[in-house]
């Protein structure tokens, strides 16, 4: 890797996930899992705010209503990974990131595995490619071993064992340039049109998830 990293801190995602969530491209999410590690370079994210979070309400957020035992960890410390179950079968990582209480999530949505591949592909039997391995925020979080609920509320600035597991979160020391900005994925409604451009990427990596609108979402949406 070219770009030096340096560790995640309480401080660095302090701010709202809108706001840091492109720092997190280019950022590095290591996890151990009963000694075996797979570090991944993030290279799409998306930002989730919760009730109460920002000056605009977030119908696509899991914590649009408010707290709740399945989004407790969104509402806690900056820097922990809340790791949730979706379509009941994928498990998928956000990093914590707002001031505490506050709700606030970045979801991982896409990245290349550059440690670790061996354990990557034995995780992930189906991927043909290097490129598809941690490519859709299901298959990053499968990649690298995190499971819900185990790992939910995982600490990746201290690296704390939970679970058999650990995780830490690098930072670039300098933000990556340029940046691509855009929808959220398959959110419905107007929390997943252009609205809320919280979808960040870099531009022509080849990891990069295909984009899709969600229902009710897209440029001919009735309004």
């Amino acid at each position: 890797m070219s770009t030096s990293l340096i560790p995640a801190t309480r401080d660095a995602l302090a701010g709202l996930p809108a706001e840091v969530a492109p720092r997190l491209l280019g950022a590095v999410l290591r996890v151990r899992v009963d000694d075996v590690e797979v570090a991944v370079r993030l290279t799409e994210v998306e930002a989730y705010h919760g009730r109460g979070t920002g000056d605009v309400p977030d119908a696509g957020s899991h914590a649009r209503m408010g707290p709740t035992a399945r989004n407790a960890t969104m509402w806690g410390e900056p820097g922990h990974l809340y790791v949730y179950l979706s379509h009941g079968i994928h498990s998928c990582v956000n990093v914590v990131s707002g001031p505490e209480e506050v709700a606030g999530g970045i979801l991982l949505r896409a990245g290349e595995v550059v440690e670790g591949a061996d354990a990557a592909f034995a995780r992930r039997p189906t991927a043909r490619a290097a490129r598809e391995l941690a490519r859709g925020p299901g298959r990053l979080g499968r990649a690298v071993g995190l499971r819900h609920p185990i790992h939910d509320g995982i600490d990746a600035v201290t690296g704390a064992l939970r679970a058999g597991a650990s995780a830490r979160l690098w930072l670039p020391a300098e933000p990556v340039t340029p940046v691509a900005t855009g929808p959220r994925v398959g959110v419905a409604g107007a929390a997943g049109g252009p609205d809320f451009p919280w979808r960040f990427w870099i531009p022509g990596d080849p990891t990069v998830s295909a984009f899709r609108w969600g229902r009710g979402a897209g440029p001919n949406a009735a309004t």
